[in-house]
């Protein structure tokens, strides 16, 4: 189950309607609570993607290593993920699926149409290894 407050969960919509009709990205970091993990910040993250941004997205890892140190230091860890998805639904993709490497972590999709967000869904990336991973549904908890 993720759980998060009602502004991160804004934060994270706002995000993918601000950058429509390419795709937003973002890092979750919180803490692990036994199966809960606990949203406690947001980390925006600029889309490097330049082939596609409509449909796929990437954070360059130079930033992702930044917020993980950043959220070290706040006793935080990466928990998850989000990104949106803009005129389609809030399902991950076999693309996300593949470049997909945190098990464990919640990816959150939030559709977007006509640059307004509709649906947000959570997914928990799941497996013993990268060869038997599978995103899952997760339960969204909003506090």
């Amino acid at each position: 189950m993720l759980k998060l407050g009602r502004s991160h969960y804004e934060s994270i919509r706002q995000h993918g309607e601000e950058t429509y009709p390419h795709e937003c990205c973002g890092v979750l970091l919180g803490q692990f609570e036994g199966e809960v993990r606990l949203v406690t910040s947001i980390a925006r993250c600029g889309n490097t993607r330049t082939d596609s941004p409509q449909n796929r997205y990437h954070i360059d890892p130079k930033e992702l290593v930044r917020i993980q140190r950043e959220g070290r230091e706040r006793g935080e860890d990466i928990i998850g993920f989000y990104h949106s998805h803009p005129d389609h639904p809030a399902q991950w993709s076999s693309t996300d699926l593949a470049e997909a490497h945190w098990l464990g972590c919640s990816y959150v999709i939030t559709s977007v149409e006509n640059g307004k967000a509709v649906l947000t869904n959570s997914f928990e990336l799941t497996g013993s290894d990268e060869n038997q991973k599978k995103l899952v549904n997760e339960n969204v908890e909003i506090v």
